[in-house]
């Protein structure tokens, strides 16, 4: 029984499958929007919402939690100066996925996962 056991494996161990999820929270905060399969977008979803609520708090502790997921300090800056400040205002639902369809090679459901504007 699954009883109370959240998120998806997506077929990796779990080491594999954090790496995934930190390169793709990463991507999506850097590029704004990435194409990628519905079972990951969903679970990134909650994820990068989570490093915009770190971003509009603001402080140094909130800094260094972020520097530990996104493995870009870059994108962490993009994220505390450009792109928490536009969300000031906003409760949540940072982000919205469009779906494309099957992808060709192997009928996966694929989406765009992008930032609300």
């Amino acid at each position: 029984m699954r009883h109370k056991l959240a998120g998806r494996k997506l077929g990796r161990r779990t080491e594999h499958r954090w790496a995934l999820y930190r390169n793709q929270v990463t991507a999506l905060l850097a590029h704004e929007k990435i194409t990628t399969t519905e079972a990951k977008a969903k679970e990134v979803r909650s994820l990068a919402e989570k490093m915009i609520t770190l971003g509009k708090d603001g402080s140094l502790a909130s800094r260094r939690e972020a520097l530990a997921f996104i493995s870009d300090k870059n994108v962490v800056d993009k994220l505390f100066a450009e792109i928490a400040p536009a969300y000031a205002q906003r409760k949540g639902g940072y982000t919205r996925l469009l779906k494309l369809g099957p992808r060709p090679g192997d009928n996966a459901p694929m989406v765009r996962i992008e930032l609300v504007q």
